[in-house]
């Protein structure tokens, strides 16, 4: 299924129609979340009004995580198979995912100020957390640093794949050392610490967040194979 979608022309007549479903999908779920998440919901018994910044900064957390991974498999496909989308997804995703990596950094200072007493401490988590967000922004850079495209996708591909290394080191960075943040809240041993009432409005917008993904990734995908044909256009001109 995902071979036969990686046909470009595939790509542009199912992404022609499903970028606006994903995008529609996203503002509903905004929509409807955002109120739930910052006015609806109730506050926490410890953390007070604060623990709305959770339905922003987890959302966010989770799907810098998941595009990371995304990134590292069309890496791998692009090194291997040499599909022809995948260095081209790859390359789409990575700003998302630093998009998103830079929300979860702001709001979990903005959480740990009057929850920690500090803005920032340099525990596992917080650290590894940024670690990702410096290799987005080191995978952006190195595509733009390189002239050459194919030589760019294979350095971005092989910087993303090491890059993974990071992803088992922020989910369990908690585990492994003494940390301020907290473990996790949902996934794990005895069911959720979370309250059922806010499972709702976090998992909206944590749809809402992988919907505006999709949609964006998508667009970015449609720009960057419409700038490959353009340019393939030109140099067949100036070969005439």
């Amino acid at each position: 299924m995902l071979s036969y979608f990686a046909n470009p022309a595939r790509f542009m007549t199912l992404s022609a129609w499903a970028s606006p479903i994903f995008l529609g999908i996203a503002f509903v779920l905004f929509a409807v979340g955002t109120p739930w998440a910052l006015w609806l919901s109730p506050a926490d018994y410890q953390q007070g009004e604060t623990v709305r910044i959770m339905y922003i900064h987890v959302p966010a957390a989770w799907w810098s995580l998941g595009i990371y991974a995304l990134m590292g498999a069309a890496s791998l496909v692009s090194l291997v198979w040499r599909h022809a989308l995948a260095d081209v997804a790859a390359r789409s995703a990575a700003p998302i995912g630093a998009t998103f990596a830079a929300i979860c950094l702001v709001t979990g200072s903005l959480w740990g100020a009057p929850t920690w007493g500090t803005w920032w401490e340099w525990d596992g988590r917080l650290t590894s957390m940024l670690v990702l967000f410096i290799i987005y922004l080191g995978y952006i850079a190195l595509w733009n640093a390189v002239d050459d495209e194919d030589r760019a996708a294979r350095l971005a591909a092989i910087l993303c794949l090491v890059g993974l290394i990071n992803l088992p080191i922020i989910k369990f960075s908690v585990d492994w050392w003494s940390t301020l943040h907290q473990p996790a809240s949902i996934l794990r041993m005895g069911g959720s610490a979370i309250d059922e009432s806010m499972m709702g409005p976090l998992f909206t917008m944590a749809g809402a967040f992988f919907s505006l993904f999709a949609g964006l990734l998508m667009v970015n995908m449609r720009a960057a194979i419409h700038r490959r044909r353009v340019e393939s256009s030109r140099i067949r001109q100036e070969q005439a």
